[in-house]
């Protein structure tokens, strides 16, 4: 099969596409039905899991798509792959590592190609304490009308003001109050919510049920989690997001000196709170965990942040036209998947070496 027979066009195909394989693969499959959202058709949504575990394995490695939605189209691809690579499963047959692969984590905004999920909240900036964060990234207020003005496209006016932002404070400060999130505005960007949302609560479980599933067993437990829009087209940069220095060395003795903390000069992501790899830290203390972001790029920054700010407005101004609305969806999927052969390949093999990196890591 080539790579790009991998990667899919919606969710729905995506789904099938992952499940086939998993099936065919023997893995265990679960579905987990969202009990409220709906697809853009009526259809069921779900978080579906595959899962692979020699008999040996004392340590667990999870790769989940789709926490931001739309990027769940390069990540389903990633892993549609993994589960057809016969030289990988042979290699984990003969480790003591287990495989869990969780497709689709926020299903709303994949089949409707939004980031957020169906209550506008990034799942990356929900694992936190509420009573706190409510009063965390007070700039945001001021970017807000900024980002998101009265009409879409932009005025002249309304573009000037947001360049004199970045003329006066920086085209980082405008990244860090933007993207860092923020728990005041429910129709804003970055909204981090004000209380864990389905896909959070599903991951918490996940994460332990399978933990506790082997029997005490696991010693050892790592986490890549996939996404794009950040950084150099093509380009994977692992972030690293724990203030634990001996996780830090964990992971780059696993993943290579690349390995950056989030907070690192160069780092192509703000400081984050509330990130969902954080629930890994819910585990017993005597479980080892490691954990990275592998996040892919695709356009440049403020090309991101256009179509981000364009998904944000309609949201905020539903009754606009289809046409509209079409064409902004379109431009979201575009600034977070790369539909072009060059891109999936370059996304997949590192997303495998990766996958290998970590058995090689358990088996050495």
């Amino acid at each position: 099969m080539t790579v790009e027979s991998f990667f899919s066009q919606t969710y729905d195909e995506a789904r099938a596409k992952f499940l086939a394989a998993a099936q065919a693969r023997g893995m265990g499959v679960a579905r987990h039905l969202h009990p409220d959202a709906l697809g853009p058709s009526g259809e069921p949504l779900s978080i579906d899991t595959a899962l692979f575990s020699p008999t040996q394995a004392d340590a667990l490695l999870v790769v989940t798509s789709g926490v931001h939605g739309v990027e769940g189209f390069c990540g389903s691809g990633c892993q549609i792959g993994l589960l057809h690579d016969d030289e990988l499963f042979a290699r984990l047959a003969a480790s003591r590592l287990a495989l869990l692969l969780v497709h689709a984590v926020n299903p709303y905004g994949f089949a409707h190609l939004r980031r957020v999920n169906e209550d506008n909240v990034d799942l990356n900036r929900n694992s936190v304490d509420f009573a706190e964060a409510v009063s965390a990234n007070p700039a945001y207020l001021e970017v807000d009308p900024l980002l998101l003005p009265p009409t879409w496209p932009p005025s002249q006016a309304d573009q000037a003001a947001l360049q004199h932002y970045m003329v006066t404070r920086g085209e980082k400060a405008l990244q860090d109050a933007a993207t860092s999130g923020q728990y005041r505005v429910p129709d804003g960007m970055f909204y981090g919510g004000t209380a864990p949302c389905w896909s959070t609560v599903q991951m918490r479980g996940l994460v332990s049920r399978h933990v506790a599933a082997a029997s005490g067993h696991i010693a050892r437990f790592m986490w890549i989690d996939l996404h794009t829009g950040l950084g150099h087209y093509g380009h994977g940069e692992k972030i690293f997001n724990s203030p634990d220095p001996a996780e830090l060395e964990r992971a780059i003795r696993t993943w290579g000196a690349d390995v950056r903390p989030i907070a690192a000069p160069g780092s192509v992501s703000s400081v984050v709170k509330g990130d969902l790899v954080g629930v890994a830290y819910e585990l017993p203390p005597g479980i080892e965990k490691t954990c990275v972001t592998l996040e892919f790029g695709t356009l440049a920054p403020l090309a991101v942040l256009q179509a981000l700010r364009a998904d944000h407005w309609l949201h905020r101004h539903p009754e606009r036209g289809a046409a509209q609305a079409a064409g902004i969806r379109r431009a979201l999927r575009d600034a977070f998947y790369c539909d072009v052969p060059e891109w999936k390949g370059m996304v997949y093999a590192q997303t495998r070496m990766a996958v290998l990196q970590a058995v090689a890591r358990v088996s050495g």
